[in-house]
């Protein structure tokens, strides 16, 4: 009797232990993982408040991803900001030609144009105001060619002994290549400039007038009158020669050794009247 009054107390407690536990299952069962995050939670309340493993390493990876990325993205931006103060950089400096008007043309620049397009824009500007245009295009006018004339004969006809070499050079300089090297050949074989010293010549010009001629558009015609005094022998005699001369020019492209663009392309010379002037010279008795 007594050990059956202890199996009845001890199947009792078992059955009251195992009752709990069972509606444990049964809610495992019917709820899965949920039912087990609230029991871990029960049992053990300062673990469920840490993160996990996993879920460290992931934000880790997702920071060291989103770095690389501003990395790369930082990097492309200076590179290309660098190229392009590279590029800017070697290119020519544009410049911009203001005339009076106050009209802008771009003269040169880096960046490739159209050529139709930039004719048209010269095309343009010369149409809104054709007076202004670039010295290099400007034909020269009929001014700038009898200053060429008027230069060109004092250069080469009005000389002394001192000064014939500098105003044959200036001369010279004035011509073009085939009538420059023509014309020396002439003056070594003449010994012009040894006649000039040994004579003591002084020539002086003086230009009446110069016109345009009708043969040719810089073709001009020159009048003058031409002194020449020689001292041979101590004796002085004056020559006297009225000329016309004859002159035709060549333009080319203006340049700053020649700012007119005009070359002396022909000279020739013609007396129209001329007369001797011996009256300083003293005659001996003997002679009559």
């Amino acid at each position: 009797m007594y050990l059956t009054a202890i199996e009845v107390i001890a199947s009792q407690v078992c059955r009251v232990a195992c009752r709990p536990h069972g509606r444990q299952n049964n809610a495992l069962d019917r709820n899965g993982a949920e039912s087990m995050k609230s029991k871990e939670s029960i049992a053990e309340p300062g673990v469920a408040r840490l993160t996990r493993y996993y879920e460290h390493d992931g934000m880790l990876r997702a920071y060291a991803n989103r770095a690389m990325f501003l990395a790369i993205l930082f990097g492309t931006i200076a590179f290309a900001s660098l190229g392009f103060a590279i590029y800017v950089r070697i290119q020519p400096p544009t410049v911009i030609r203001v005339d009076k008007d106050g009209n802008a043309t771009v003269v040169s620049g880096g960046a490739r144009t159209n050529p139709a397009q930039t004719i048209e824009m010269m095309l343009t500007a010369q149409a809104a105001n054709p007076d202004t245009t670039t010295p290099s295009s400007t034909a020269p006018s009929d001014l700038e060619g009898k200053a060429v004339v008027r230069r060109f004969l004092d250069r080469y006809l009005s000389y002394t002994p001192d000064s014939a070499a500098r105003s044959l050079a200036e001369a010279l300089n004035m011509m073009t290549a085939n009538l420059r090297l023509f014309t020396m050949n002439k003056l070594r074989d003449d010994d012009t400039l040894g006649k000039i010293q040994h004579d003591h010549i002084i020539s002086e010009l003086r230009i009446r007038s110069i016109e345009r001629a009708k043969s040719g558009s810089w073709d001009y015609v020159a009048f003058a009158v031409k002194e020449i005094h020689k001292v041979r022998d101590g004796v002085e005699s004056t020559d006297r020669i009225v000329g016309q001369y004859n002159i035709r020019l060549l333009e080319e492209q203006r340049s700053e050794l020649n700012p007119s663009g005009l070359f002396v392309a022909e000279y020739s010379e013609k007396q129209m009247l001329g007369e001797r002037d011996n009256a300083l010279e003293q005659k001996s008795e003997l002679d009559k």
